[in-house]
């Protein structure tokens, strides 16, 4: 079955949204608090397969300088089809013209980003609500 890809969120199921990222799996997200985050998101790639929602990402862009690329979740059946791919290469695509794109990964995907040319930051700081959760899964670094 071919897929759809949509720019849009007018018609998107919160439920079935936060249901893909279980799955993925990326975590259990609040369906309203995705309401919230995809709204506002300047870029949004949601992908079906028929009546399916199989891959999403969005971008947190200022329109000049700077562009942040997170959320990028395909479900299980469509991993490693290039889908994941496709979808971070239209988000680089849809910032193109910010001074910078950002991203962070989950560890161990660091090399699937770097093939569009994002480079490991030096300086890349964070405040995460939950620092211990962070520092389990190889967010951050202790201290």
């Amino acid at each position: 079955m071919p897929l759809t890809w949509s720019h849009s969120i007018e018609y998107l199921d919160w439920n079935e949204l936060a249901d893909l990222y279980r799955s993925a799996p990326l975590g259990n997200k609040n369906p309203a608090d995705l309401k919230i985050a995809f709204t506002n998101s300047k870029f949004v790639c949601l992908v079906r397969e028929g009546e399916t929602l199989v891959g999403v990402g969005r971008a947190l862009a200022d329109g000049v300088d700077c562009a942040y690329i997170c959320d990028v979740a395909v479900l299980p059946n469509h991993q490693g089809t290039g889908l994941g791919k496709q979808i971070v290469a239209k988000l680089v695509s849809l910032s193109a013209g910010h001074k910078k794109i950002i991203l962070y990964a989950v560890p161990g995907k660091e090399p699937f980003y770097k093939k569009f040319g994002f480079k490991r930051m030096r300086t890349a700081m964070a405040i995460f609500e939950n620092p211990a959760l962070a520092q389990e899964r190889g967010y951050v670094d202790e201290t």
